[in-house]
């Protein structure tokens, strides 16, 4: 009797899941409390590591909106570089932004192709039994009903409603972010580069705890949005709104916004980081993408570890459906062996950049040496080749080392 499976939320993590145990020949309903397309708080920007995940799921890169990104370019204070996206043995060289309102879904008609029942606007909770799921409340216009699949998958975001239904909490002594994003008007939207801002200062020159960034998303518009770490000294004394309008004011000539009026309204979210929501895995569930904090500590992002997080637990849920007894919980073995060692260094870097003083020391003396942020670009991206990953222990201790120095 082939297994079912509910996965709730159909963002990057939900629909990934969902194509790779459709694909697997599961049984599979994702349900979605919002309907497509819908707005997120995000940057809109997919990494090498994104796009390698989208090209195994066969999405149509040349039917979709999608703005081809080549690289990085960064600024702290006057201080500019730019890097393109490393060569890499399995991701490809390019990245590209497009919004999340198209793109979550496209990914999600991926799943049904695949056989996956997609119903939205639904919200889920859980009813709950010794750690284990042993049915789900659905909620839509049409009423309430009670399913009872084998396994769930938890991809609800970052606030994840059903992940607290079923008592996941977030590691209080790691670091989460705060982000916000509006789209302003540009003629110069096909830019292929994204760009960061490191050192973002208020009408009076005063540095303010966090960073911009402009992801030109080709069509017209730029995606514009700042970021805040709880580890940010100072971090409780702003707020994400007031340094968003600090830096688009601030804007560089090159991106000819001739107002600082938003075109959209901005709009804000939680970044749980490092994998800090847990547990991982009951006896018939699991969390990914946000809802289990898979948000780099090192740039943000998020859709990445999203997509990978779900293909993951796809694969464990369909062996554990194959053979009668077999445990989850080598759904969270994975991840620490996938994501360990890079989230815990990824940690220490957080803390220290906290301190303006470090954040500049690392900043001013990085954007002076291309070599040196062409590998701060691999590490900060996660994009060590398979031979450089050999020497992660060697590569993170020579980054703890950097930050204590700076300190």
């Amino acid at each position: 009797m082939t297994k079912s499976v509910l996965v709730v939320g159909g963002g990057p993590g939900g629909a990934s899941a969902a194509y790779w145990l459709a694909r697997n020949g599961l049984e599979v309903h994702l349900v979605e409390k919002k309907t497509y397309p819908r707005e997120k708080a995000c940057g809109d920007g997919l990494t090498p590591r994104a796009i390698h995940q989208l090209l195994d799921m066969g999405f149509d890169f040349d039917g979709l909106g999608l703005h081809r990104i080549n690289g990085l370019r960064s600024y702290a204070g006057d201080l500019k570089i730019e890097l393109t996206w490393p060569e890499h043995s399995v991701f490809p060289n390019w990245g590209a932004t497009m919004r999340r309102a198209d793109l979550d879904g496209a990914v999600a008609d991926l799943a049904r192709a695949q056989g996956a029942t997609i119903e939205q606007g639904t919200t889920a909770m859980p009813i709950l039994d010794n750690n284990t799921v042993t049915g789900v409340t659905l909620t839509n216009a049409d009423g309430e009903r009670t399913v009872h699949p084998d396994f769930v998958v938890i991809a609800d975001g970052s606030n994840s409603r059903f992940g607290r239904g079923i008592g996941a909490t977030r590691r209080k002594d790691y670091p989460y972010g705060l982000a916000v994003r509006a789209y302003y008007e540009s003629p110069n939207s096909d830019d292929g580069f994204i760009e960061s801002q490191l050192d973002i200062r208020d009408s009076k020159g005063r540095a303010m705890p966090g960073y911009g960034w402009v992801f030109p998303l080709g069509d017209g518009e730029i995606n514009v949005g700042a970021g805040l770490v709880s580890t940010f000294k100072g971090w409780k004394d702003n707020t994400t709104s007031h340094i968003l309008e600090a830096y688009s004011e601030a804007l560089p000539d090159h991106w000819k916004v001739d107002s600082i009026t938003p075109h959209t309204k901005p709009i804000g979210g939680k970044l749980p980081m490092s994998l800090s929501v847990g547990p991982k895995v009951g006896r018939n569930w699991v969390l990914v993408g946000d809802a289990s904090g898979a948000v780099n500590p090192f740039n943000g992002e998020g859709i990445d570890y999203a997509y990978e997080t779900g293909r993951m637990a796809a694969g464990h849920i369909a062996a554990a459906a194959a053979v009668e007894g077999t445990a989850l919980s080598s759904y969270a073995t994975e991840l620490e062996d996938v994501y360990g060692d890079y989230h815990r260094v990824a940690r220490v870097f957080v803390r220290a950049i906290g301190n303006p003083a470090v954040m500049k020391t690392l900043t001013t003396i990085g954007l002076r040496s291309k070599p040196l942020m062409e590998w701060t670009l691999k590490v900060m991206a996660n994009l060590l080749d398979p031979e450089e990953a050999k020497m992660s222990e060697h590569v993170y201790t020579a980054i703890e080392r950097v930050v204590n120095a700076g300190k």
